[in-house]
Formats: C-alpha cells, sequence, structure tokens
C-alpha cells in the first residue's frame, strides 16, 4: 500500500493517508476539522495536494421555507445565576428591613412600658387617701408614722407630695417637680447641712415657744401663690433617716393651727445633693 501527504485546508497541517484512504473522512490533529481526504495523485507529481473540509448539507424539503434562520437563544446558566443573585439580594432587603420593623417594634413596646408605668405612677399619685379632719390634731401622738409618700390637706386642698428636696438647711416637699414652688410645705433649719439631721428625730409641741419654720404654698380660686408661714403653735415629729448616695429619708407628721387645719403626714426621700460651686470670675 502507498501513502501519501495532503495538507489541512483550515490550518495547512500536514496529514498522512493511504492511497485507498481518498475520499475518506479524517480529523485533523491540530485545528480538529473533520476533512475529506484528495484522491492519491499520480506517482510523478511532487506537489501536495490540499483536502476538503466537510461541511454539512442542507436538506431541501419542498414546501418549506428552507432559508437559513438564526434562533436566538438566551442562556440557561446565565437565567439561573441571575435568578439566584435576584433571589439572594431579595432574601437580604427582606432581612434588613424585617430587622428595622423588629427594632422600630421594640422601640415602640419599651414607649407603651414607659407610658404604662408613668400612668401607673400617675394613678399612685391621685389615687392618694382624701383628706380627713381625723388626721389632724395639735396633740403630738405615737403612732407610727406611715410609709406611704407624704399626703394631706394645705389649706382645703388635698395635697400629696412628688418632689422632695433638701439643700441648705430646707426640706421642701412639693406638688410638680420643676419650676417655682407653687403648692407644698418648706421647712427650715436655719441652715443646718443633711449631715447633721440624718438620723434625728424632732419633736415640736404647739406649746413651743419659737421652732423651725413651717411655710405652707398654694393657689386661691383666683391662680394667686399664697404663702402662710409659722414658727410656733404647731406639732410636727420628723424622723430622718440615714444620708446614703446623697439621699436623706424621712417620716413627717405635721398639723397647723390655721382654721382649714392643715395637715401633713407620710414617708419622703428627699434629694441631698450639694449645690455646685460657683464658677470664679476670670
Amino acid at each position: 500500500m502507498s501513502e501519501f501527504k495532503f495538507a489541512c485546508p483550515v490550518c495547512g497541517q500536514h496529514m498522512m493517508c493511504d492511497a485507498s484512504q481518498g475520499g475518506a473522512v479524517m480529523d485533523c490533529p491540530t485545528c480538529f476539522q473533520k476533512i475529506i481526504a484528495p484522491q492519491a495523485p499520480a506517482a510523478d507529481v511532487k506537489f501536495i495536494l490540499t483536502g476538503t473540509q466537510l461541511t454539512e448539507k442542507k436538506t431541501v424539503t419542498p414546501g418549506l421555507d428552507n432559508s437559513v434562520r438564526v434562533e436566538k437563544t438566551f442562556p440557561a446558566g446565565l437565567v439561573l445565576g441571575v435568578l439566584v443573585v435576584a433571589l439572594v439580594a431579595g432574601a437580604t432587603l427582606f432581612y434588613f428591613h424585617q430587622q428595622k420593623i423588629n427594632a422600630a417594634k421594640s422601640l415602640a413596646e419599651q414607649a407603651v412600658a414607659a407610658a404604662s408605668a408613668a400612668a401607673e405612677k400617675k394613678e399612685k399619685i391621685i389615687s392618694a387617701p382624701p383628706a380627713n379632719d381625723a388626721n389632724w390634731s395639735l396633740a403630738l401622738g405615737t403612732n407610727a408614722i406611715a410609709e406611704t409618700p407624704v399626703a394631706g390637706r394645705i389649706h382645703g386642698q388635698d395635697f400629696i407630695v412628688e418632689r422632695a428636696n433638701f439643700q441648705n438647711g430646707l426640706l421642701t416637699l412639693r406638688a410638680g417637680t420643676h419650676g417655682p414652688v407653687e403648692f407644698g410645705v418648706l421647712v427650715h433649719f436655719g441652715g443646718a447641712q443633711a449631715e447633721s439631721l440624718a438620723g434625728q428625730s424632732l419633736n415640736v409641741a404647739a406649746d413651743t415657744d419659737k421652732a423651725a419654720k413651717v411655710s405652707f404654698r398654694w393657689k386661691d380660686e383666683n391662680g394667686t401663690v399664697q404663702k402662710e408661714m409659722f414658727d410656733n403653735g404647731y406639732a410636727m415629729r420628723l424622723e430622718f433617716g440615714a444620708l446614703a448616695n446623697n439621699r436623706l429619708p424621712g417620716k413627717l407628721w405635721l398639723c397647723t393651727p390655721d382654721k382649714e387645719k392643715s395637715y401633713l403626714l407620710g414617708s419622703f426621700n428627699a434629694d441631698a445633693r450639694k449645690p455646685k460651686a460657683p464658677r470664679p470670675r476670670r
């Protein structure tokens, strides 16, 4: 059997073929195209023949449009990738949105709880026992003073303490927490400091000639703040507890000789922080 060489028409690679394989389809070892081997040349031919690239013949079907149609298709892998990215992005957005909702819900619940606690505290204040003439007496008693917040009556108006303060020898029990005292009682101790009064008990009988000044504040029917001061004629028991964390606790029983039979009784926990020293002028 004789062999001959021929060239690949696509890449020019020389290929070896047996004379009996003329017209056979072979794979180019370089470009991997299918090449039809030429017929074996005559013995005296010195040049190298070139094969023919195999092309698929289009089958023509009568009655059908056999023009070449190129259908555009979207890669399935790309579609799947876009879908996965969209799902992940959606899940991430949903997660952060849910976290935001949960945080807002938590803040709302905290606000509701705080409002409920404030309302409960206010309700306790509002529901303080009303004034009773049976609680008024100018004779010092020995009964234990209640642990409930100081409450009573000032010039015919029911009172309950909302803020207690002790500063520069002045004990203030008042309604309201800010601004000037418009409804409450002030007991003056002549500049005595909280440290000197802590743990002390004071008993003032109605027949004492001169005692600590007691000043009432209240509003009349026109809304004008009125004042009345006593330095004798009243009866008072005042029991101070231990000073701790700038707080001075105590218990008060106080009855004054005014015609409205004002009285206060109960417990308090006064803020006894010392005022800050003023800054020196430059």
